[in-house]
């Protein structure tokens, strides 16, 4: 059996630590595979770059969104999000799912019972938390800069609104789903606006990894529960693993050698 090649599309993708997950899983459970990171500026480099070296790939910001339009099947909650996060080269043929959904579900359940939900940001990541909470039966509000990608919320019944008509309420968790924070030292909402959400919430969470972004920074400092997106990280990578291999390993297996990454 050929030894398989896998990868992480992204721009920018140097501070991506999958590569380093998924390297421990593939060692700890001795297979014959190698992963690494492609930075891609344009997003219709994928399919090819993809099917012509990979067997499967992740996809991270700002390609999630540009990757589904272009997979020749999508599988599973993927196909609601309009968004992807995995690819599997199946045949020549490249499917997408989305394990972030899924990933960030498994992430929350320390903070134990979330009813009502603001989500910050209306990108890939936005859109998978939005549908994943909405089929669990919860509340889901979205909060974007600009009224220009809130549709795809609307539509599924979520309220959904920009920075000039945002009604504050209260909720059980706050998720920042921006790259404020990432490169630079910003919040993802004016910081008045912010420490009333704070106010008004139970816990927050960044998707933002291994970093203290201003938005945690501010929840730390109203003595707010908060966590990064360090077991979103963590636990998606465990399922997009396994898609990698049909399923064919214990989620536990996988999440015990991945774990090592974050040491």
């Amino acid at each position: 059996m050929k030894s398989k090649k896998f990868t992480i599309f992204g721009n920018p993708v140097e501070h991506s630590i999958s590569p380093k997950m998924h390297t421990f899983a593939i060692d700890g459970l001795k297979l014959d595979a190698s992963y690494t990171k492609t930075l891609i500026e344009d997003a219709c480099k994928i399919p090819t770059e993809f099917l012509e070296n990979f067997d499967g790939a992740n996809v991270t910001v700002p390609h999630k969104e540009s990757a589904y339009a272009m997979c020749d099947e999508v599988r599973g909650v993927a196909k609601e999000i309009k968004a992807v996060n995995t690819l599997i080269n199946e045949n020549g043929s490249m499917i997408g799912y989305n394990t972030d959904a899924a990933g960030f579900l498994k992430s929350m359940e320390s903070f134990g019972e979330i009813k009502n939900v603001l989500i910050l940001g209306a990108g890939g990541t936005a859109k998978a938390l939005g549908v994943i909470f909405k089929q669990k039966g919860m509340h889901v509000t979205v909060l974007n800069r600009s009224v220009n990608r809130l549709d795809f919320f609307k539509k599924l019944n979520i309220e959904a609104f920009s920075w000039d008509d945002f009604k504050l309420s209260n909720y059980d968790l706050v998720v920042n789903t921006t790259s404020a924070g990432l490169q630079e030292d910003s919040l993802p909402i004016k910081e008045d606006v912010m420490r009333d959400i704070f106010s008004n919430t139970k816990f927050a969470a960044d998707v933002i990894y291994n970093k203290v972004t201003p938005f945690l920074k501010l929840a730390n400092e109203l003595n707010l529960p908060n966590k990064d997106g360090a077991d979103m990280l963590l636990y998606q990578g465990v399922l997009a693993f396994n898609l990698f291999y049909e399923n064919a390993f214990e989620e536990s297996d996988i999440t015990k050698f991945m774990k090592k990454a974050f040491n």
